[in-house]
């Protein structure tokens, strides 16, 4: 064993750091997921398509930025700034015509509304970016790279990908967490997942909570796009590879649960990349192997709750 890790240290190393990177960007969508459910009950498939026009959003506005010659550095809030577009732009329009009137049906119709939206965004990222890969690597070329010491190596690593991706996951988290439990706007949300009826009485608005809700959470998965788009190259299909990993973060953590998600995000991130390093052909699998043997052992996931059903 300890000749395996001398002679694997490396591979450790660069596995655990591109595992930490990963789980950045999905916990990004993920949470995201997981907010929109908590308060209006329904699996956004449509989420996995917001990731990748984020994505793409954010690729274009870079390379328009290098095309006009202005200053490279302008490409890091231009992220920030592709996200809360998308947001904006995407997110009230789903709620107020395809969500909302829907509501008062069974889930499974908004479920497959969702889905119905999904594979028409999906054709209208190739109708206006092609089928071509776009890149946009200059945050990922502005930062550089830094020396991590592991062990008696040291490991070059991209200072994008181990500070800002990780940087801004943690962020987020901290301050959602923060905004749900000590703000009014926050209680509000949390009254409304709990019971929207009831809530309701109460004088909050609901729909405009949902509204904003969605809104945020759309948000939320364009800048896991926006944040991964620099480390990696665009194509057709990005969006349904993500929001499937998502759903994998989402069941493993358990539906509803923020931090959760967090720390089931960096299992399977983890796993991927160990994966990767060491067994290549089982990268795809892993992460639904974790999840298959959380819900054997937590059918409600790591840190969901038995909910009791109410007729």
């Amino acid at each position: 064993m300890a000749d395996w890790l001398a002679q694997n240290g490396l591979l450790l190393g660069l596995a655990a750091l591109d595992g930490l990177s990963n789980a950045a960007a999905i916990f990004m969508v993920a949470v995201g997921l997981n907010l929109v459910f908590g308060v209006l009950r329904v699996l956004n498939v449509a989420h996995g398509s917001l990731y990748a026009i984020g994505g793409y959003t954010a690729a274009s506005l870079g390379l328009l930025l290098a095309a006009s010659g202005l200053p490279e550095w302008f490409s890091l809030p231009l992220l920030l700034v592709a996200a809360l577009l998308v947001g904006a732009v995407l997110g009230p329009p789903i709620e107020k015509l395809l969500l909302r009137p829907t509501r008062r049906y069974e889930p499974v119709l908004q479920l497959l509304i969702t889905f119905a939206l999904f594979m028409i965004l999906e054709d209208l990222q190739k109708l206006v970016w092609g089928v071509q890969p776009v890149v946009n690597d200059a945050p990922l070329r502005l930062l550089g790279t830094v020396d991590v010491p592991f062990g008696a190596d040291v490991i070059p690593f991209t200072t994008y990908q181990l500070f800002v991706l990780p940087g801004v996951a943690l962020v987020t988290l901290i301050a959602l967490a923060w905004f749900l439990r000590r703000t009014l706007s926050g209680r509000m949300i949390v009254a409304v997942t709990a019971d929207a009826e009831a809530a309701r009485a109460m004088g909050i608005d609901a729909g405009r909570v949902m509204l904003l809700t969605f809104t945020a959470g759309a948000a939320l998965a364009a800048l896991g796009g926006a944040l991964a788009s620099p480390t990696v190259s665009l194509v057709p299909g990005v969006g349904a590879q993500t929001i499937v990993l998502s759903f994998a973060v989402v069941a493993t953590a358990g539906l509803g649960q923020i931090e959760g998600a967090a720390i089931a995000a960096l299992l399977i991130g983890l796993g991927r990349a160990f994966a990767v390093y060491f067994e290549p052909e089982l990268e795809v699998v892993i992460p639904y192997l974790i999840m298959v043997v959380v819900l054997l052992v937590r059918p409600q996931g790591l840190f969901g709750v038995v909910e009791t059903r109410r007729i």
